[in-house]
């Protein structure tokens, strides 16, 4: 089988990787932006409630998560939004767009801890489902888990018996390659049709996405699979495919030149794309520190100033992970 469909069953088929809800700690996924700080979804919110203040965004309108894990940043959202306007919780409506029916309930269960019975929470299987006149849809981290082929010398990877070999790419494949002048490396699919969804069932949409990567090809293979924190390459001799099928994550780099190419092509305008660390201090992460730190303990401050580090310091989260923002 083509290495898409190779990945796409690793990760969402029958007991694939996010068939079941990962713990995220020692055991389980890498740490994300959404689990190092409550003041990541709080930044994200403190930017829609800008868009709502100056009317760019619709208070009667959705606030929509895509792929939520179990739930944290929508919920941070939720918090902030409450902080800055109370009334808006009676006004807005909120989604999930999540598969899975074991994720789905794990999130309906931290979502039932945090807000009791105060906020309702719609569950869509898929981003085709949401019909809305106006929709505020933010996700972190799902462009790297869209299954990809693998481009080596106009060749395609192939998989059988979790062993790659190699085959003649088709046509088509050749001609996106040497559009994008891409010679070596992975090529999404499915940006479009994702892309496509969304601008046919929201009207009027704001859609705001953090990942990994670049806008530029880099000409070689990102692709590799997490293992109990251990990184390994996709083609590492330690790897065996066999050992890892749907039990370790397996993602690479985003190519946002594709992910704009895709949205744009589908009605939206980039408005803009920039690193995490500027975009969060942009959003108001700064200033939402301070307004913390004035009704907090020293301790607790220093605690969420370190957390914070670790989403806009240059090394670490800041400058690797990207945020992109499309409206329509």
């Amino acid at each position: 089988m083509q290495f898409s469909t190779y990945m796409n069953e690793w990760l969402y088929g029958e007991e694939g990787y996010y068939k079941h809800f990962k713990a995220i700690g020692k055991s389980g996924d890498f740490y994300t932006a959404v689990s190092t700080s409550r003041f990541f979804g709080a930044s994200i919110a403190n930017y829609f409630y800008s868009l709502l203040k100056e009317n760019k965004a619709d208070r009667n309108g959705w606030l929509i998560e895509i792929g939520a894990h179990q739930g944290y940043l929508i919920c941070d959202m939720i918090q902030w939004l409450y902080t800055c306007d109370p009334t808006l919780v009676n006004t807005l409506k909120f989604g999930i767009v999540e598969r899975q029916p074991e994720v789905q309930k794990a999130q309906l269960a931290y979502i039932q801890e945090r807000f009791g019975d105060d906020i309702q929470i719609t569950h869509f299987n898929d981003i085709s489902e949401v019909k809305a006149a106006y929709a505020f849809v933010v996700a972190n981290e799902i462009f790297d888990a869209f299954p990809c082929e693998l481009l080596k010398d106009e060749k395609i990877a192939v998989v059988k018996e979790h062993q790659i070999e190699w085959i003649d790419a088709p046509a088509e494949m050749l001609t996106w390659a040497k559009k994008h002048h891409l010679t070596q490396g992975e090529i999404a699919v499915g940006y479009e049709e994702f892309a496509k969804e969304m601008a046919s069932g929201i009207e009027k949409c704001d859609f705001v996405s953090f990942d990994y990567g670049e806008k530029y090809v880099r000409n070689d293979f990102s692709i590799r699979v997490y293992r109990s924190h251990e990184t390994f390459p996709l083609f590492d001799e330690e790897l065996a495919l066999v050992d890892s099928y749907k039990k370790d994550d397996i993602t690479y780099d985003v190519n946002f030149g594709h992910v704009s190419e895709a949205f744009v092509e589908a009605g939206f305008e980039e408005v803009s794309y920039e690193t995490q660390a500027r975009a969060l201090i942009r959003f108001g992460l700064i200033d939402i520190l301070e307004q913390f730190s004035k009704q907090t303990t020293q301790a607790r401050y220093v605690s969420e100033a370190d957390k914070i580090k670790t989403l806009i310091s240059p090394t670490m989260m800041g400058d690797r992970f990207k945020m992109v923002h499309f409206s329509k």
